[in-house]
């Protein structure tokens, strides 16, 4: 496999197309290939930045990452240049990438990280809970017993914890964690970096009422604080 041969991992904007790096958007017009979630989203933001398209533009998302990967692996191995993006944010964090990542460092492929834009960080700030040590829980289990069990594992540690979530589950969720973890302090972050957006501030409990008869739209982040007395409703 040729030395210079690289794969690219690229964040894209989580919302806002302007939040992209010049670093990225030079690297977006300079390799052989890009693959990405959704082909359409991409040409969006190669049409924004006025960059000009790779070659080869291909799909790779996870409904087809067990199939992409070993055929992106093969490019690389033919001497190509690759950059991955998502939809929004990083490749292999809540979305495809790990595979491919996995498989391009087995193979000796060299990584580069592209850094950027990502509903964590943001949501995290955002909330006005600590910051100095939290938790990624990226999205949680849609059953309920097994959405119980992954909070139940962290209901006694002192991190904040910020989670992904579906805004069709959003009430449940938060139902979820008022019971395993208590009434504490939490954000729900709505649309991050958007048009829309919003962050909505309080115990899990004003939050529930908040959000139990809305139909909510967009992404959903949520943060929660920790196990920490000064975070943590215990009156009535």
């Amino acid at each position: 496999m040729p030395s210079e041969v690289t794969l690219y991992i690229i964040a894209t904007p989580i919302g806002n197309l302007e939040d992209i790096t010049l670093r990225a958007i030079r690297i977006l017009g300079e390799v052989d290939i890009l693959a990405c979630e959704d082909t359409r989203r991409t040409k969006i933001l190669l049409d924004r930045h006025n960059i000009p398209a790779p070659r080869r533009i291909i799909s790779y998302r996870e409904e087809n990452e067990k199939i992409s990967a070993p055929g992106i692996i093969k490019l690389l191995e033919q001497g190509n240049s690759v950059a991955v993006c998502s939809d929004a944010g990083y490749p292999g964090i809540s979305d495809a990438g790990y595979r491919l990542i996995s498989e391009a460092v087995e193979k000796g492929v060299g990584i580069v990280v592209v850094p950027g834009a990502s509903a964590v960080p943001v949501a995290l700030l955002s909330s006005g809970l600590p910051t100095d040590s939290y938790v990624f829980l990226g999205f949680l289990p849609r059953k309920p017993g097994a959405r119980r069990r992954s909070l139940e594992m962290e209901k006694d540690l002192p991190h904040t914890l910020v989670i992904y979530e579906s805004p069709l589950r959003l009430s449940k969720v938060l139902e979820a964690a008022l019971e395993v973890l208590g009434d504490r302090r939490a954000a729900v972050c709505i649309e991050l970096t958007k048009m829309f957006e919003e962050t909505h501030r309080g115990y899990l409990s004003d939050l529930i009422k908040q959000f139990v008869d809305r139909k909510v739209k967009g992404e959903v982040t949520i943060v929660i604080a920790g196990n920490n007395p000064k975070f943590i409703r215990t009156e009535p």
